[in-house]
């Protein structure tokens, strides 16, 4: 499987605007921002590249779910469960 991004490219800063409560609580706990928003923005990129996924696909699982309804998976008469 192809990784999402690349994690060996450089860091670029950014300017972000964030509620100040919700900042100030994060910084009192002492929660790294950096890596908390690459892991948030990592499960988003994740999220919407699996959905892009299955629509780009739907058609063939559509087609494959058919083929298994009618013909059953290959390999059933072998299975022991």
């Amino acid at each position: 499987m192809e990784p999402l991004y690349d994690a060996q490219a450089p860091k670029k800063p950014t300017n972000l605007s964030v509620n100040s409560d919700l900042l100030n609580k994060c910084k009192a706990l002492h929660i790294n921002l950096s890596a908390t928003l690459e892991q948030a923005l990592t499960d988003k990129l994740a999220q919407q590249q699996a959905a892009q996924w299955s629509t780009e696909n739907k058609a063939a699982i559509r087609a494959y779910n058919e083929v298994v309804e009618e013909n059953g998976c290959f390999g059933d008469e072998y299975r022991a469960f």
